[in-house]
Order: structure tokens, then C-alpha cells, then sequence
């Protein structure tokens, strides 16, 4: 079945109306905006916020350095202020690419990190939980016997 025929009969598109450049309310009412799924998550807001800060601030040094190399070669009166505010700002933007990794550990470490294991993760999580279940199987078995063999009534040994 066609889209078109799906359509109630007011809704379809009329070739005349389409000529016209007349709009009917199906043409209207559909979306051009489709959300998508992302792939990953959306940073947290601090580190976000430490990301912008860093690119403003690491654009002015690349506009400063810019400013000082023209200055330079132009051998004007700007060059030497421009190359000095240059190198202060590159410690600053040093600084500030360094502040989104400490804001980032800082988030990781006050609101946790949301993972998900891996299916081979998850396997061999659950072997060792095998494991330890039947170690500590075996020890309580092995003290039952203890308990039974020091405790036992019985006048006969147990392997008899």
C-alpha cells in the first residue's frame, strides 16, 4: 500500500494544489527535525563549561601570537607587547586546557562513572563467582565431616 493511498482523500496531495503552491495540513504537519540517538553521552555541565573557557581562551592566544608575528615582520611598535601578552596568555591556556582534565577527574570521582561491562567481562565475573561458591562449598563440607567425625556415635569408622 501506497502513501498516498493511506491517506485520507482531504489529505492527499492534488497535483493541482501542489502547482499552486498551496500547502495542504499532511504537508504541514510533517517533521523535517528527526532526533537521532547519540552515540555517547552529553559531557557534564562543568567540564563543558572548562571546555568552552579553554577554546575561547587557547583562540585569543592563537589570534595574540598571530598579531605578534605580523607585528614582527611589519617591524611596528606592536610587536614586542603583542609577543610578551603572547606568552602570558600561553601559560594561561596551558592552564586552562590543563583545568578540563582536573574538572573532568573531579566530576568521574564525585559523581561516579556510568559503565557497562562487556560480555567477557561479565563471563569471567561469573566464573570466579563459581568458583569462590564451590571453595566455600568444599569448607563447609569438609567441616561437617570434621563436626561428624569427632561428634559421631557410631562405633564403626566411616570408611568401613
Amino acid at each position: 500500500m501506497d502513501t498516498e493511498q493511506r491517506l485520507p482523500s482531504s489529505d492527499r496531495g492534488d497535483p493541482v494544489e501542489q502547482a499552486l503552491g498551496r500547502i495542504t495540513q499532511a504537508q504541514r504537519r510533517r517533521s523535517l527535525w528527526v532526533d537521532e540517538p547519540v552515540g555517547t553521552r552529553r559531557m557534564p555541565d562543568p567540564v563543558r563549561n572548562a571546555t568552552v573557557r579553554a577554546v575561547l581562551i587557547v583562540s585569543l592566544t592563537m589570534i595574540q601570537a598571530v598579531v605578534a608575528v605580523l607585528g614582527t615582520v611589519g617591524d611596528s611598535w606592536i610587536a614586542a607587547p603583542a609577543l610578551l601578552s603572547t606568552i602570558a596568555s600561553t601559560v594561561v591556556a596551558t592552564w586552562s586546557v590543563l583545568d578540563i582534565w582536573v574538572t573532568r577527574q573531579a566530576w568521574n570521582q564525585r559523581n561516579g562513572v556510568v559503565s557497562s561491562p562487556s560480555s567477557a567481562a561479565r563471563s569471567l565475573r561469573r566464573e570466579r563467582r563459581r568458583e569462590r561458591r564451590a571453595a566455600r562449598a568444599a569448607a563447609r563440607s569438609g567441616r561437617r565431616a570434621a563436626r561428624s567425625s569427632t561428634g559421631s556415635t557410631r562405633a564403626t569408622p566411616r570408611g568401613v
